[in-house]
């Protein structure tokens, strides 16, 4: 078996990266990003990207980086609030954004790496989430037609991982990091420790290794979104 471990976020993507390209990046927020493999791409300049993730990180961290250096055509998103740079781009006709309610993202990604071309769910029906989409009756209930999503390249984030590219995730880092693993054509992982094959618990792996082609080890700046601390009471 080919050795998966690879000596830091650049040689990972080595191979796998062309103009054009679509690419899913786990995360919720800033938590579970795969940044050192973000921070590769913005290096290798690679442009017009079709971009798949719950949200677009900060403007100056996560994926708000490849949005500063224009590499980003199009973000299909659920939440990018907290980014001013998006909302420029956005507004100025220069990004283009497919929004999807969080749940319907999460499923469409789920069932591109199922192999399950599109499925029917009620969330947006009657809204502009079904319009020019196919609605359906089912024993009296209208559900909207939503596709499946692959991407030619999958990046995500774990807490731990073999050399066999098995993968364990540590709370809310285990978002949307384990369906994108499996809708990739080509996976690459970066953990915060790597571990000899052998060493997980096989109970408590969340992604088997089958889905991950290559995987890194990584340090993390774990960069807390939105501070929020209690008010000192006042003596």
């Amino acid at each position: 078996m080919a050795d998966k471990v690879r000596n830091d976020a650049v040689e990972a993507l080595e191979g796998l990266l062309f103009d054009g390209m679509t690419i899913m990046a786990g995360g919720f927020g800033l938590c579970g990003i795969p940044e050192n493999l973000i921070a590769a791409i913005r290096r290798s300049g690679v442009k017009d990207l079709t971009v798949v993730s719950n949200n677009c990180g900060v403007d100056d961290f996560g994926l708000g980086v490849l949005l500063a250096g224009g590499q980003i055509r199009k973000m299909i998103s659920s939440y990018v609030g907290e980014n001013k740079l998006f909302a420029e781009l956005y507004l100025s006709g220069k990004l283009e954004l497919e929004f999807n309610p969080q749940g319907t993202l999460a499923e469409r990604i789920r069932a591109g790496g199922a192999g399950i071309p599109a499925f029917y769910t009620k969330t947006g029906v009657g809204t502009l989430v079904a319009e020019g989409k196919d609605v359906r009756e089912f024993d009296g209930e209208l559900y909207v037609m939503e596709r499946g999503l692959t991407a030619d390249l999958s990046i995500v984030k774990a807490w731990k991982g073999d050399r066999e590219g098995n993968l364990v995730y540590r709370m809310t880092a285990r978002n949307f990091n384990p369906m994108m693993a499996t809708a990739g054509k080509a996976t690459v992982a970066e953990v915060e420790k790597l571990v000899e094959t052998g060493t997980l618990d096989p109970d408590h792996v969340h992604t088997p290794g089958v889905f991950v082609d290559r995987i890194v080890e990584g340090l993390h700046e774990k960069r807390i979104e939105q501070r929020t601390v209690r008010q000192r009471e006042e003596a």
